[in-house]
């Protein structure tokens, strides 16, 4: 079981980066109960990829590093994604990389369970997750997990944000191993033959 993190944070230390490490304690060990050991967990910080994420837009191809990054992107059972909010949406570098990679890859993250998250310096900016990341991740057919965290400053070391990583990570956790067996949906041009996604959530509920 393979879990990719994704983190914008710019400084160091970050805040971003701490929230996605955070989840990933959470999601790898449960991706896998009952068996013994957590799931394989890879964390791309994409302020090492900026460059060559900018030669992307203009050369047209992705260079070595940013080649493999995209690779674990497509390749993982599940993602955990976070971002710094700047002004009320996700940084210019996360949605940067997620543009490449779809014109990459049109396909990288169909059907792929995703956790958003965001860190900001208020809670007024909570909204980004349902107003701007929620959508980003529904338009590339991503699965994305019910529950998002959003950590402003003044929520590390109070109480409620750990609560909300452990309903997330969980969450992600039950998704990745009901769907890590499936193939991405094709696309097509009647919505007859594609199952209905409601029907592959019912799969994941426990009988009874």
């Amino acid at each position: 079981m393979r879990l990719v993190v994704v983190s914008a944070g710019l400084s160091v230390p970050s805040s971003t980066r701490l929230l996605a490490d955070r989840l990933a304690a959470v999601a790898a060990p449960a991706a896998t109960a009952p068996e013994p050991g957590p799931a394989d967990v890879r964390v791309i910080e994409l302020r090492d990829l900026a460059v060559e994420i900018a030669h992307t837009f203009t050369n047209g191809f992705p260079g070595r590093a940013l080649s493999e990054a995209f690779e674990a992107v497509s390749g993982a059972d599940g993602l955990i994604v976070v971002t710094p909010v700047f002004s009320a949406s996700y940084s210019g570098l996360f949605k940067s990389f997620f543009d490449a990679l779809s014109v990459t890859d049109p396909d990288a993250l169909a059907g792929k369970p995703v956790l958003i998250a965001a860190t900001g310096g208020t809670a007024r900016h909570s909204l980004v997750l349902d107003h701007a990341l929620r959508p980003l991740f529904s338009y590339l057919r991503a699965v994305v997990v019910p529950t998002g965290v959003y950590a402003a400053s003044e929520d590390w070391g109070a109480e409620g944000l750990d609560g909300r990583i452990e309903r997330a990570g969980r969450e992600l956790a039950t998704l990745m191993a009901g769907l890590s067996g499936t193939r991405p949906l094709p696309r097509r041009d009647s919505f007859e033959e594609v199952t209905p996604f409601e029907e592959r959530l019912a799969a994941l509920r426990p009988a009874g």
